[in-house]
């Protein structure tokens, strides 16, 4: 540790609050655990979670840092005494539970992937959270198959845009929805088959249409609350709702004889309380079948803006506003 600074640069949660809570500090350099690598981060995404915890209504898991940043990307500088997989000097990037707004964040080891080959520090950075959270959702829990059709709300997210280019990367059809015709337009460009503004058309009506009246086999459901239902109503029968947030409300009122009439699943699932072990074997998952299509350039994840690190509340408005198309990220 004697060639690292003792401190180093990081955002700190003041208060519970707006964009405006969010302040540059200084902190020591954490060490890593025995099973932990220290990184030098040189860039970090910004993600819907990171505005809950901002707000108070996410808080870390225990153990975990209280800096924001659950997604990271630089090289390694120290690993712990049990590390075996990664050496000093390793480009890696990093799925967190916290941390990622800063210079240095400890990752385990296990959650730990090599940066791609053609990508930069800055696009890697824009993978783990997203990546993760669509592979373990769409092909781990819900089993996508090629030439079914996804249901993505919220298609020019970060979490959107992912699902589309992985979903299209492995054969299947994709419909989105999104708030105007202009993120329509990017999400068809992305590959969707269909692109719906839900402030002009109903969801559930454009889903059947575009699927020949068969519905969405996937549906990944960012919204929750009154979209529940609609998603049963336009679900393929045998069909799979995954809810992985619940920005539109927490409680739903179902038709449970549509719900049995179709065989359908509706799971949910949050990544950032989930172990160690199983973030690691979501890793080596996405180190099997998603890394490869990255490195051969037929998987991309469009990025919308970069701000510094000491712009963290600037990068938090726009993601608020909704303004971005694609991920917002941070460089150290």
């Amino acid at each position: 540790m004697s060639e690292l600074a003792e401190s180093m640069n990081a955002v700190e949660i003041a208060a519970p609050g707006g964009p405006q809570v969010l302040r540059l500090v200084r902190r020591p350099v954490p060490h890593p655990d025995a099973r932990e690598v220290l990184v030098r981060v040189r860039a970090a995404g910004v993600n819907r979670p990171d505005i809950l915890q901002r707000r108070g209504a996410y808080p870390p898991p225990p153990g975990a840092s209280d800096v924001p940043g659950l997604e990271l990307a630089g090289e390694v500088v120290q690993v712990g005494a049990e590390v075996t997989e990664w050496a000093a000097g390793d480009r890696v990037c990093a799925l967190v539970s916290g941390g990622g707004y800063a210079e240095y964040a400890l990752a385990p080891a296990v959650q730990c992937l090599p940066i791609p080959k053609g990508l930069s520090i800055e696009q890697a950075a824009a993978l783990p959270e997203t990546v993760f959270t669509v592979y373990y959702n769409v092909w781990e829990r819900s089993r996508l198959q090629p030439g079914e059709w996804l249901l993505v709300h919220g298609g020019s997210s970060g979490i959107g845009t992912t699902a589309i280019v992985l979903a299209k990367a492995f054969g299947a059809h994709v419909v989105v929805t999104a708030g105007s015709d202009e993120k329509c337009c990017a999400c068809l460009r992305l590959g969707a088959d269909a692109a719906i503004n839900y402030k002009r058309e109903d969801f559930v009506a454009a889903t059947l249409t575009a699927t020949q009246g068969r519905g969405a086999d996937v549906i990944l459901d960012m919204v929750g609350g009154d979209y529940l239902a609609r998603d049963i109503a336009a679900a393929a029968a045998e069909g799979r709702i995954a809810v992985i947030a619940t920005q539109g409300g927490r409680t739903a009122e179902i038709d449970l004889a549509q719900l049995m009439g179709k065989r359908l699943m509706i799971g949910g699932s949050t990544l950032r309380p989930q172990t160690v072990k199983r973030k690691g074997e979501i890793a080596a998952a996405l180190r099997r079948t998603i890394w490869p299509l990255i490195e051969s350039q037929s998987l991309q994840i469009p990025i919308h803006a970069y701000f510094a690190l000491a712009e963290a509340a600037q990068a938090h408005a726009l993601m608020e506003s909704g303004g971005h198309i694609g991920k917002i990220v941070l460089r150290t």
